[in-house]
């Protein structure tokens, strides 16, 4: 090296005039060291930049000797990923038809089907009552709200709703969103991110919008057995008592019908300083004297005579609900319900509010007029539960695998993607009924299934038409029954030997059996 540099400064001036010591200094320099002096020299910036000009000309022979990205090749590899294994979705054109619900026309008007699987569990959404405040509404307020609600979208409609809400659930206020999709992940990711070295603590079946929002708060989670208090208890062990955490669990599971142990989980909130965040969606409307949810069925009675805050009730126990608008209320929308100052933080930092154009009025009208009715009149519920129970105990007179469950859901087990394909589509082809097949990632592999919901307006002709159909699918193609599962050694609790009954969450009491089905119908298509 020191041969080399008494060559170099016999020609080189810069060279001539700086010791080796010195050379060493400015090559550890990366601001003004040698790379920078050596492109000052007239001489040897050429050089760099004759040498730069190559190097990137080589780079860029080697990329467009490389094949491009071939983005629609990568589109069609997933989708043949997906019809590979049988859960790529199809999606039927179904157009429900307000007058004649449950009846639902195909692509063309005279093709009508039976819709058995709608989340509008009580017909509200083809309900006159709706319609006709709709229409007012409508005409007089126009179709949009105009912006988000901080920007001339705050209407006394969404006040209304919202005080409606915070009524339906025993809360101080209640906030409502464009979907529960987005009331889940915007209130979950709020909660996560803005309370202290929070903690989740998360059921395993829990909707894809709580799992979102957790994952979005970026907070620590837990993710505790299906309904399973005792490993959740394990789990709350585990974290330092003086952390926030938030334990995140729905009602009723839409997939299987299972019912939360809520006593429980509200139990351990309050052994381990935890607030808890309660998903009644598949609930609100359906269970409680005034449509509540589950927390109101617990107690029954007691919010019977007494519909307030601090009534002692498990709903004053209760940190957080969310719900729906979309589903047993007819329209579109989420919401959640909570303390004063819980939803003014929410309000007040929660990006899926803040930024997002507001309902618009006329569904903010429909919903309000909806949840206020159903508040009033128990006629829809009780027809619901009474169908539920009716194609439960056909079905499994026939054997044909029901997930057991207490409450409205009859998920009607295939165990294969297949297998529920075919049988979701010889329904609608050759029996004009309608029931969506429901595979991964929805449900696990191998617990694919039809998931059937009965309403009020299912006749018992519809029933046995029901029930009649399933059977021939079931016998034609050789499908598992219960005592299939059963040699198996079971199956999402089908065929389990000693697996106890599971009684409704509607006793027969409540349901107030001394109306006989007919008088029970007649109310329903009187009302509706």
């Amino acid at each position: 090296m020191e041969s080399i540099l008494l060559q170099a400064r016999k020609t080189c001036p810069f060279l001539h005039i700086n010791s080796a010591s010195a050379l060493k200094q400015l090559a550890k320099n990366k601001t003004s060291g040698l790379l920078v002096k050596a492109n000052q020299c007239p001489v040897m910036g050429a050089a760099i930049q004759n040498r730069s000009m190559h190097h990137t000309a080589s780079v860029r022979e080697q990329q467009h000797e490389a094949k491009p990205f071939q983005y629609e090749d990568y589109y069609q590899q997933m989708l043949d990923k997906k019809r590979n294994d049988k859960s790529y979705r199809y999606f039927n054109n179904i157009n429900r038809l307000a007058k004649k619900f449950p009846k639902a026309h195909l692509a063309r008007p005279a093709d009508e089907v039976t819709v058995w699987c709608a989340n509008d569990y009580l017909g509200m959404g083809a309900s006159p009552i709706l319609a006709e405040e709709m229409k007012k509404t409508l005409d007089r307020y126009g179709a949009g709200a105009g912006g988000t609600r901080n920007i001339a979208g705050n209407a006394d409609l969404h006040l209304q709703l919202e005080t409606e809400l915070a009524d339906l659930h025993h809360t101080e206020g209640a906030l409502v969103f464009s979907s529960c999709m987005v009331a889940n992940d915007a209130t979950l990711s709020t909660l996560g991110s803005k309370l202290p070295n929070c903690v989740f603590f998360s059921d395993e079946l829990n909707h894809a919008s709580m799992i979102q929002g957790i994952r979005n708060s970026r907070a620590e989670k837990h993710i505790f057995r299906h309904n399973d208090f005792e490993h959740l208890e394990q789990l709350l062990q585990s974290v330092d008592y003086n952390r926030p955490k938030v334990i995140a669990f729905e009602s009723v599971y839409s997939m299987c019908g299972s019912v939360a142990p809520i006593h429980k989980f509200v139990e351990l909130a309050k052994k381990y300083n935890a607030i808890t965040f309660l998903d009644e969606v598949h609930a609100v409307g359906i269970y409680g004297p005034r449509g509540g949810g589950v927390a109101e069925h617990l107690d029954f009675d007691l919010n019977a005579r007494k519909p307030y805050r601090g009534n002692g009730s498990i709903m004053d126990e209760i940190d957080i609900y969310t719900g729906t608008l979309g589903k047993t209320f007819g329209v579109i929308g989420g919401y959640a319900a909570g303390s004063a100052r819980f939803i003014d933080m929410i309000r007040s930092y929660a990006p899926g509010f803040i930024f997002t154009t507001s309902l618009p009025p006329v569904i903010a009208s429909g919903a309000k007029t909806c949840i206020n009715y159903l508040k009033h009149s128990n006629v829809e519920r009780r027809m619901q539960q009474l169908n539920a129970r009716a194609v439960k105990s056909r079905l499994g007179e026939l054997g044909i695998p029901v997930v057991p469950n207490p409450s409205h859901i009859v998920p009607v087990l295939l165990g294969d993607a297949a297998s529920a394909k075919v049988a979701s589509d010889e329904l609608l082809n050759k029996y004009d009924i309608y029931v969506q097949a429901i595979n991964f990632p929805t449900v696990p592999v191998g617990h694919e299934r039809l998931r059937i919901s009965p309403t009020p307006g299912h006749t018992p002709a519809m029933i046995e038409h029901l029930v009649d159909s399933l059977d021939e699918i079931w016998n034609r193609h050789g499908f598992k029954r219960v005592a299939d599962f059963e040699a198996e050694g079971g199956r999402c609790n089908v065929g389990e030997k000693g697996f106890p009954e599971i009684k409704p969450l509607w006793t027969d009491e409540q349901l107030n059996y001394t109306l006989s089905i007919e008088e029970t119908q007649q109310k329903v298509s009187s009302a509706l």
